[in-house]
């Protein structure tokens, strides 16, 4: 049996009319500094706090319904915007774990991790040259997400401030608090327009 193989070269022309066959949004970001960093750390036999790689087996339980879903032939797509009986799991806790009441149907969508939830969520919200806040440091995603949504980045660096109160260290949700209001005062912000539509929170781990 003969396998097709289909190449997507699409050539085109840079502003000088070299050939390129990578899109401008593309050029415009690196590749992913977490498989770098994997990619090192497996070269010098080191400790990779870049990705987590599970170092046990999966639950029992898993691997059990996994092979009763093959069993039972169950190899259709689901519905795109997941399972019912997974959506309602998850509507339920919700609603156990954070008080949350959700409609399954019309309010909960099941993503390939949250990498896919992102991008999907920047394609849905936003337009062409509308602003996306990052706050720094961020997630290596979010950038290149605002470009590839048509989106405008704009970073604004966090200083977490190290003061001394006259009871000790300042907490760090006290920290956290005055750090998230920084960004308002910062020129980086003031840039923006009325154009800003979303904000990218910093992970504080």
């Amino acid at each position: 049996m003969r396998t097709a193989v289909l190449r997507f070269a699409l050539m085109a022309h840079d502003r000088v009319g070299r050939k390129r066959f990578t899109s401008e949004k593309s050029e415009r970001f690196s590749e992913s500094v977490i498989r770098e960093m994997t990619r090192q750390a497996m070269l010098y036999d080191a400790i990779n706090l870049a990705q987590g790689f599970p170092d046990f087996a999966a639950p029992q339980e898993l691997k059990h319904a996994a092979q009763q879903a093959i069993a039972a032939d169950l190899n259709q797509y689901a519905i795109t915007w997941g399972a019912k009986n997974l959506r309602d799991a998850i509507a339920h806790r919700m609603s156990v774990a954070q008080g949350l009441q959700v409609d399954p149907e019309t309010e909960i969508t099941v993503c390939c991790g949250s990498t896919e939830a992102m991008i999907a969520s920047l394609m849905a919200v936003t337009n062409a040259r509308d602003e996306i806040v990052i706050f720094e440091p961020f997630y290596e995603n979010y950038g290149p997400d605002a470009i590839l949504s048509g989106a405008r980045p704009r970073f604004v660096k966090l200083n977490h401030p190290r003061t001394r109160t006259a009871s000790g260290p300042s907490t760090s949700r006290s920290c956290a608090r005055r750090s998230a209001d920084a960004p308002r005062r910062s020129s980086s912000t003031r840039q923006t327009t009325p154009r800003a539509r979303f904000s990218a929170g910093p992970n504080w781990n």
